[in-house]
């Protein structure tokens, strides 16, 4: 299955759930499924195994990840030791271009890859620019000098900087465009609504 690329706000209402991460999602606004007769849809009982199906997917949507890579971190975290569930989020929220959405230098998780795609981030002092480099506890991250300079930066974060919810593992420095991970996250610090047990449970079917 390829990336998903039809209206992302079209997902969100599928699931009555804002998956984007936008403030702007129509979810907030109209909790219905898309078409023109969503509010009188009959939402059909989902199987036991759509359910975890669904779940899987909401992850998947949420960090804009393929199948097989999905299928891949699953594998990695399950090598892991001890949760899986758990060692699958740990290993997608240190992903590099969630970690600079988080720290409010993107709008999104998709904006932060073209970011990091496009050469706009350094790590540790040297240019990083694969979307799933995976930040360690202690690395600092930051936009390049050049691109810290730019307007359109400077006015997106001092826009953002109040409304971006306190996450006790990251460390962020707005003025220099900067952030570091204190600690590898416990799950109750990773904000995402998913119940990853299913999804082992789909796994291991």
């Amino acid at each position: 299955m390829g990336r998903y690329l039809g209206s992302k706000h079209k997902l969100c209402r599928r699931v009555g759930e804002a998956l984007c991460g936008s403030a702007k999602c129509p979810v907030h606004k109209r909790n219905a499924p898309p078409g023109q007769h969503g509010g009188m849809k009959r939402q059909r009982k989902l199987s036991e195994y759509g359910v975890m199906m669904l779940e899987k997917q909401k992850l998947r949507f949420i960090f804009g990840l393929l199948e097989k890579q999905f299928r891949r971190y699953f594998q990695k975290a399950a090598r892991m030791g001890g949760k899986t569930g758990y060692n699958l989020l740990l290993l997608l929220e240190t992903r590099l271009d969630n970690l600079v959405y988080r720290a409010g230098f993107a709008p999104s998780i998709a904006a932060a890859r073209q970011l990091v795609r496009h050469g706009h981030i350094v790590v540790d002092g040297r240019k990083v620019d694969v979307p799933s480099f995976q930040v360690k506890v202690g690395q600092t991250v930051k936009l390049k000098e050049k691109s810290s300079n730019r307007p359109a930066f400077i006015a997106f974060v001092e826009e953002n900087k109040d409304k971006l919810p306190e996450l006790a593992y990251l460390e962020r420095n707005l003025g220099s465009f900067e952030f570091r991970v204190r600690h590898m996250p416990v799950r109750e610090e990773i904000p995402v609504a998913i119940n990853e047990q299913l999804i082992v449970e789909l796994y291991s079917k």
